[in-house]
């Protein structure tokens, strides 16, 4: 089995992967003073048997790497993956100017459509680690679409546009797709540039909001059995009618347990509910509320 958990931060996206290799996967950072002790800890205990921990930045905005410098002084992270980038900020953080360091240091790794590297798509040569079923389908870095977007990044404008999107599968089990804050605008221009798998469980763009409406095109062919909507203010989210949703701002901390054929979902809020997912009257745990089994 693995562990997949969406923090509720608020205004940002932090999630990670508690792999059933020995692989520990934190996809971006979004901490303040009210609950960087507790993310820290929590991350810092999660991850203390696995022997490969990486972190994913989807890009360098505040709401995606705010805390980042805490994290990394805590964690001394050593496998940093993001898209090879050179963006800037008129007004530089503390977080902002470690995301830099990590970026242009031998710690990196960037990433972009098809790529592989040990552990975390392949296995090692005596399968010590495994891999921890986790491919990016996009950025094609050819694509003039991608490069204009790594401009204005490089020139200071937003960076939103060169996130990747990341495919996170478990053998016999849930597959999950990211886009970070991917806009609409943006997408519909790449929308044929790529094929999308199937996926059960997906992470709506840009925290959910109107302004990262995923195309037709897409959902139609990824076919989402469920939907999590971020934690965009309630006046900016498109709350895609017709497909089944989890709202985070109601829901509080998403934890999926995800195992052969099944994923049984539990909250931080123990009066959220849904209709449709199985219910198999789990315990509670992983200090959440059961709210029902997805099977695959």
């Amino acid at each position: 089995m693995s562990l997949i958990k969406s923090i509720s931060v608020g205004n940002g996206d932090m999630f990670y992967i508690k792999h059933e290799s020995d692989n520990f996967t934190i996809i971006d950072c979004c901490m303040d003073e009210t609950n960087k002790d507790d993310i820290v800890s929590e991350i810092v205990t999660e991850s203390k048997n696995k022997s490969i921990t990486r972190f994913i930045s989807t890009h360098p905005d505040d709401d995606h790497i705010h805390g980042l410098k805490e994290l990394d002084d805590k964690i001394n992270i050593l496998n940093f993956y993001c898209v090879e980038n050179k963006a800037t900020k008129e007004d530089e953080t503390e977080d902002f100017k470690r995301y830099c360091e990590l970026r242009d240091s031998d710690k990196a790794y960037y990433i972009y459509k098809g790529c592989s590297r040990c552990w975390m798509n392949e296995n090692d040569a005596e399968k010590k680690y495994g891999s921890s079923g986790i491919n990016i389908l996009w950025p094609i870095t050819s694509n003039e679409e991608y490069k204009e977007e790594l401009k204005k990044a490089k020139n200071g404008e937003s960076p939103n546009n060169i996130s990747p999107i990341i495919k996170y599968s478990l053998q016999n089990g849930v597959t999950v797709l990211w886009f970070g804050d991917l806009e609409n605008d943006f997408m519909e221009k790449i929308k044929d540039e790529i094929e999308l798998p199937k996926a059960d469980i997906i992470f709506a763009p840009h925290h959910g909001r109107s302004s990262g409406k995923i195309p037709k095109e897409w959902l139609d062919a990824i076919e989402p059995k469920i939907i999590v909507i971020g934690e965009a203010p309630s006046e900016k989210i498109n709350y895609l009618s017709g497909y089944n949703t989890i709202t985070q701002n109601s829901a509080g901390d998403i934890i999926f347990d995800c195992g052969t054929g099944v994923v049984d979902i539990y909250v931080s809020n123990e009066k959220y509910t849904v209709n449709y997912l199985k219910n198999k009257y789990l315990a509670d745990k992983y200090n959440g509320t059961y709210i029902g089994t997805l099977e695959i």
